[in-house]
């Protein structure tokens, strides 16, 4: 096995059973079991202690890097060498011997082990062999910045409000609490300067939570923002959409509507045929795009790197925070708020059966819900069901009738483009450095992301340094 909760839910069961939790949990029907796992896997888990308590003083089995160590380590596997190497462990299993028997031991260490205890542990052992095996795992990995921040959609007028969140390691193991993270963002698109705006301290959860002052704040328009960790020079980019009230949009569930196979992790999910030639008809007639999914805010780098792969077209996206056990009512909370809080319309929105309550719940008519995939007879009555796929119904938008170009101003002030991705094009720098920014800045940032009709690439320029003037430097 690798990588298995297995471990968990024995657990669990032992805990939660009302029976004798030191019953033997019953042996698989195989010879030998393997578990291996990395160190800072949160799912995975040790068997061996479940078996075995006193395994719990003893860490697992480290698997040898083959470059450095091609014929292994040398350490024990087997079960009895590992009780004869440590026996001041396990020699208490069983009451002592009486020491003149020891004294006449003919073999050190496993004779101080009782058989009836070596025999019992045995019958009761996945295997003849060690359970638990640790994989190399660069001690990087648990460092691995994991920040998130969800786009921001705000009514010009209210407070502008952004929330990030700064966190390391996989599943967000590691929470940075009490660290300055300063905050920029690019009021002038095309010159490509970033403008900073001030400094927050993450909370406990990791969290910063800023509002711009009236001073600061932005009128309409799409800014890109960056929040950098002073301390490693981390960051988290994302965008605030500051719309005009009555602005109409699309709203678009990513793995509803748009993925033709699911994969949270590991393999890139397909795209059903057509759906980016519908997005970007809603996107050319004016429409702002919004993109919700009910996936973590931990899988932000992942998704935005899918839409840039597959050239959908720049859109606001929205992500649970954190591990969610209710995905579709986060969808709800989130889309009510922009109807309410907001002010926008939401002209139709796409996703699959299990979207259609996330819409009816926001007041959409069944002819604005446009589902993908498979759908009962009775929610035939509730959405209208793209049974033909996405090719017809596009020829459908295109037909006369079949679709309308939004209304009011957001149009005009909401630039149209695509998710990007890095070394389309040659960017533009400027000379202004920041504290938090490294002076040695790595080329390359897959989650750069653009938003111009002409497609260009989002500097990765220098920030203004902190204490110096932001308009020279």
């Amino acid at each position: 096995m690798f990588g298995s909760p297995l471990a968990l839910v024995l657990a669990y069961r032992q805990i939660s059973s009302p029976d004798d939790k030191t019953s033997n949990i019953t042996r698989p029907m195989c010879n030998q079991i393997y578990n291996m796992f990395h160190p800072t896997d949160p799912v995975a888990s040790r068997l061996e202690p479940l078996l075995s308590a006193r395994f719990s003083l003893l860490p697992p089995v480290n698997v040898a890097r083959y470059t450095k160590y091609p014929l292994g380590n040398g350490q024990p596997h087997h079960l009895v060498e590992v009780l004869q190497a440590n026996t001041q462990i396990f020699n208490d299993m069983q009451p002592r011997r009486l020491s003149e028997v020891s004294l006449q031991s003919t073999v050190s260490g496993i004779d101080d082990i009782p058989l009836q205890a070596i025999s019992a542990l045995q019958q009761k052992w996945w295997g003849n062999k060690r359970m638990d095996y640790a994989l190399y795992c660069p001690e990087g990995l648990s460092n691995f910045p994991t920040h998130a921040a969800n786009d921001v959609i705000v009514k010009e007028g209210l407070p502008q409000t952004i929330v990030a969140r700064f966190m390391y390691g996989p599943l967000d193991m590691i929470t940075l609490t009490g660290e300055k993270v300063d905050i920029h963002v690019m009021r002038d698109v095309p010159s490509g300067e970033w403008s900073y705006v001030a400094t927050e301290v993450t909370d406990k959860t990791g969290r910063v939570t800023f509002t711009f002052p009236e001073d600061k704040s932005l009128n309409f328009g799409l800014y890109p923002l960056k929040m950098v960790v002073r301390g490693d020079h981390t960051s988290v980019d994302f965008f605030m959409a500051v719309v005009p009230p009555k602005t109409e949009c699309v709203v678009f569930s990513i793995d509803g509507s748009f993925t033709a196979s699911m994969s949270v992790t590991g393999r890139d999910p397909k795209v059903r045929a057509g759906a980016v030639d519908v997005v970007r008809h809603w996107q050319e007639l004016g429409y702002l795009i919004i993109y919700t999914t009910g996936r973590p805010d931990m899988q932000h780098h992942r998704v935005v790197s899918w839409l840039s792969q597959h050239n959908f077209p720049h859109g606001l996206v929205s992500f649970a925070d954190g591990l969610s056990t209710d995905p579709l009512g986060h969808k709800t909370t989130y889309l009510n708020n922009l109807i309410h809080a907001h002010g926008v319309i939401i002209q139709c929105a796409y996703g699959s059966s299990k979207d259609i309550t996330v819409y009816t719940s926001i007041g959409l008519k069944p002819k604005q819900i446009f589902i993908v995939g498979k759908a009962s007879k009775k929610q035939h009555s509730l959405a209208t069901v793209l049974s033909e796929g996405y090719a017809a119904h596009l020829a459908t938008l295109l037909a006369h009738g079949g679709s309308r170009p939004a209304q009011g101003n957001a149009r005009m002030v909401i630039p149209r483009g695509y998710f990007g991705l890095p070394g389309q094009v040659n960017r533009r720098r400027s000379a202004k450095r920041t504290s938090s920014y490294p002076a040695n800045v790595v080329e390359g940032n897959p989650l750069e992301r653009t938003f111009s009709v002409r497609r260009y690439q989002l500097p990765k320029t220098n920030l203004p340094l902190l204490g110096t003037q932001l308009g020279g430097g």
